[in-house]
């Protein structure tokens, strides 16, 4: 037997219960009939976006700026952060340091010393703009 263990991150607005559905259908409709497939979904969560005109957002922006030398861009990734808001009752802000080459989540990860220490400058900085405000 072999196993594949596959995950993935919404975008805001789908339903992770159908998108699972959809995922196993078309794993389901492309095997080949010599292949046993069963599909488990697992867990999921609805995807977030966190407003940037939000004062938080407009923040931390600020100091990713002033630790890293550009302004950056702003992506639609988050996973179980959308729970926050609907528990708390608030928008959160997700400051990610982690680059793509990182291997995150893999036997492999790993994250540059320069990144984390800049990042350590990007939250204070966040603090110290989000108290102006």
């Amino acid at each position: 037997k072999a196993y594949a263990k596959v995950s993935c991150r919404l975008v805001a607005h789908q339903d992770h219960h159908k998108i699972s559905q959809m995922f196993a259908d078309y794993i389901l409709q492309m095997a080949p009939d010599t292949v046993q497939v069963k599909v488990t979904p697992m867990h999921g969560g609805q995807g977030y976006v966190c407003p940037i005109s939000l004062p938080a957002y407009q923040a931390a922006e600020k100091g990713f700026e002033i630790a890293f030398g550009k302004k950056p861009l702003a992506v639609r990734r988050g996973g179980s952060i959308s729970t926050f808001e609907q528990v708390l009752g608030t928008k959160t802000v997700l400051m990610g340091f982690g680059l793509e080459s990182d291997a995150i989540h893999s036997p492999n990860e790993n994250f540059s010393l320069d990144i984390f220490r800049k990042g350590i400058e990007a939250v204070i900085e966040f603090h110290q703009e989000y108290a102006k405000r």
